[in-house]
């Protein structure tokens, strides 16, 4: 309803959406209801209350709290199972295994291995954004690593490399442990020291222990952050010397096919080669060439028996004229 005496008058009513319509606030009003506003000079004597609920003594304990959790998942559908093993492994901060996801959720085992086998059949690579991976024996949830790279730049991270010593120094490591550092520059050849307390700092190897016998030398391993870093099951999963020939030999052949650079193709060449006297032509020039090689190998043998025998003259004593022999002639 507008107010005024004429239709003038209901033309100067501001239209809702507009600065002083019906409904609009100012951005000060907004401001002062959104914003964290100026602090209460009355508050600051005033202790602030509990809000929440302290924990109930009369709860049962975790033994009788398990046992009841048991008897209501025996009693979920395989969907449903799927779905409480989703949400425990999405919040996961780590790979879980069987039994910690056993004590989390009171599913039977064989429920949980049923669950996880359906799992890793939907979330798989090339199919699901996350990807269910069974690393460092146990199960987590990762990022599909054709996404790597939108990931990194959300995050804004660098991926993870390790030099190529560091490389060499943990795949000894792996393969020879437990190894001592003698043994490890006795194979590289170099001093591992520095390496070796980086990869360390990186958790990715550790102190086994010592070992029996002079000097006792410490014993390296890798952990289970090798494992998860490399998403690796175990160590079994680690491939074996053939499998890493094949492998080099396949990336080897993929590697020549891609950076060899494409033979120049010369104009004319193909329609030179399909043509039939182009043979004959080659042959005949060939014959040339090799007769004109052998008339030049006729005329160095030539010059070097000239030169032969006029080194031979050249070397010899002058004879006698055989006038002077005989003496003068009578008149």
């Amino acid at each position: 309803m507008t107010t005024g005496n004429g239709p003038d008058d209901a033309d100067e009513t501001p239209a809702p959406g507009t600065p002083g319509g019906p409904g609009q606030f100012s951005e000060e009003e907004i401001a002062s209801v959104t914003g964290p506003g100026p602090d209460d000079a009355e508050l600051d004597g005033v202790e602030a209350a509990a809000i929440e609920e302290d924990s109930d003594d009369s709860v049962p304990d975790l033994q009788s709290s398990f046992e009841k959790l048991v008897s209501k998942s025996r009693n979920l559908s395989p969907d449903r199972i799927r779905t409480v093993l989703e949400s425990v492994l999405f919040v996961a901060e780590r790979p879980l295994d069987v039994d910690e996801l056993y004590q989390a959720t009171g599913i039977p085992r064989e429920a949980i291995l049923q669950a996880l086998d359906q799992l890793s059949g939907i979330h798989r690579e090339g199919i699901s954004g996350v990807v269910l991976y069974e690393v460092a024996g146990g199960w987590q949830f990762r990022t599909d690593p054709h996404s790597a790279e939108y990931v990194r730049r959300y995050l804004r991270v660098k991926p993870q490399r390790l030099t190529r010593a560091a490389v060499e120094t943990l795949a000894i490591i792996a393969y020879r442990q437990p190894v001592t550092r003698p043994e490890l520059e006795d194979i590289r050849g170099v001093d591992c020291g520095a390496v070796l307390k980086a990869l360390m700092d990186r958790k990715l190897v550790k102190i086994l222990g010592k070992r029996e016998e002079v000097g006792r030398p410490i014993l390296y391993g890798t952990t289970r952050e090798f494992l998860e870093f490399f998403a690796l099951k175990d160590l079994s999963a680690l491939p074996t010397l053939r499998e890493f020939h094949e492998l080099t030999q396949e990336h080897r052949e993929i590697v020549e096919k891609e950076a060899a650079p494409p033979a120049p193709v010369a104009a004319g060449t193909v329609a030179a080669l399909s043509d039939p006297g182009f043979t004959k032509r080659m042959e005949k020039n060939e014959a040339a060439s090799e007769a004109a090689l052998e008339e030049l190998e006729e005329a160095m043998a030539a010059a070097e028996r000239s030169q032969k025998v006029s080194a031979s003259i050249l070397e010899s004593p002058p004879s006698p004229e055989k006038g002077d022999s005989e003496g003068p002639k009578p008149e």
